[in-house]
């Protein structure tokens, strides 16, 4: 069996690191791997392939960054000159990223049939961009790979119930896999003069915040207002964006440290370890409940509605008054139950790849 995985941003080479391990401990399966460039900085991409031992992809692309058109139209340009010249038995996609949403409509219109892992996730937002692309990749896809109960729930809420399977969340095999590793080799925390559980984990990058210049204002206005240290890896988008809205005052402040994009084992690390995590992206609300860190969302809806279900995540939105009073009021959970499988959830996809496929 032939597999094109397609991947473009930094979680998607996490999950495809564990599901690639999987893979290719069958000699029945071979892997092919595009990587589209969508992140292509060495702290964005390159240093995740070397410490996750990815192998270097088949194919890169090198497509950067640009409108949503202008890139997805790029990628599907070059991705479907690559599936017919290889013509592999399935593609692969993960998540909600242009990347994705290139690889699924290349592969439904040569007729390969389409694998998506993390499918049936809903924020019910369609302003969001990734909210199209994950809801477009269910609708074509052949095989459905969902984290959650909640997410098999949704694909029947529209009608999806042909090649659906619960196999958990594969960034939990990652969680399990590398923590301890991350924690002993990062000396992330020495490098900012941070001490374990006193300091909070920030990162916005969303559109729907960056692109608007109040939201960002109320975001970064509330980080300064927050009783510790707050450590804000700068997403290059958001960066550009302070600098474009005049808002860099809201962040040179001594007890905000700014840093560039962070590696896998040094952000898990700081992960494990804060007092809380502030955030907008979906992936990191994930990783913070599996480590039992409280989260506070940088948004007004998650697709990850089981973190908010069991008391580890709040929804703040951008909202000045409201993440701080979130922040003062912070209460961690007794108990953490698992929603998200036992971390084996690349081998469950790699059993229904070579079985049931």
């Amino acid at each position: 069996m032939h597999i094109l995985t397609i991947v473009g941003a930094r979680p998607q080479f996490i999950k495809a690191s564990m599901l690639s391990k999987a893979i290719n401990s069958q000699s029945k399966i071979k892997e092919i791997m595009v990587h589209t460039g969508q992140h292509y900085d060495d702290n964005m991409s390159t240093i995740f392939f070397d410490q996750l031992k990815l192998a270097k992809p088949d194919y890169y692309l090198g497509i950067g960054s640009g409108s949503h058109g202008e890139q997805t139209s790029k990628m599907l340009l070059e991705l479907e000159k690559i599936m017919m010249s290889v013509k592999p038995d399935i593609v692969l996609v993960y998540g909600d990223t242009n990347s994705t949403l290139a690889g699924s409509i290349a592969a439904a219109k040569l007729h390969i049939p389409l694998a998506h892992v993390e499918a049936g996730l809903r924020s019910f937002n369609k302003k969001m961009p990734e909210e199209i692309n994950r809801v477009i990749t269910d609708h074509l896809s052949t095989l459905l790979f969902c984290p959650t109960q909640t997410a098999i729930d949704n694909l029947e809420q529209e009608g999806i119930s042909r090649g659906v399977y619960l196999t958990g969340d594969i960034m939990y095999d990652s969680i399990l896999y590398f923590k301890d590793h991350a924690i002993q080799q990062s000396t992330i925390l020495e490098d900012l003069s941070l001490t374990n559980n006193n300091y909070y984990l920030a990162t916005v990058h969303r559109a729907e915040n960056t692109d608007q210049p109040e939201h960002l204002k109320q975001i970064l206005t509330a980080f300064q207002q927050l009783d510790k240290t707050v450590v804000l890896p700068l997403h290059p988008r958001t960066k550009s964006k302070i600098k474009q809205y005049k808002l860099n005052e809201l962040i040179d402040l001594p007890h905000i440290k700014t840093v560039e994009p962070l590696h896998y084992f040094d952000m898990l690390a700081l992960t494990a370890q804060a007092t809380a995590v502030l955030t907008d992206s979906g992936g990191l609300q994930k990783e913070a409940y599996m480590l039992q860190i409280p989260c506070i969302t940088l948004r007004q809806e998650t697709e990850w509605i089981e973190t908010v279900q069991t008391g580890w995540n709040q929804l703040a939105g951008y909202n000045t008054k409201q993440i701080v009073n979130n922040v003062r009021n912070l209460k961690t959970p007794n108990h953490s139950p698992p929603r998200f499988g036992d971390g084996k959830a690349a081998y469950a996809i790699q059993h229904i790849l070579m079985n049931d496929f």
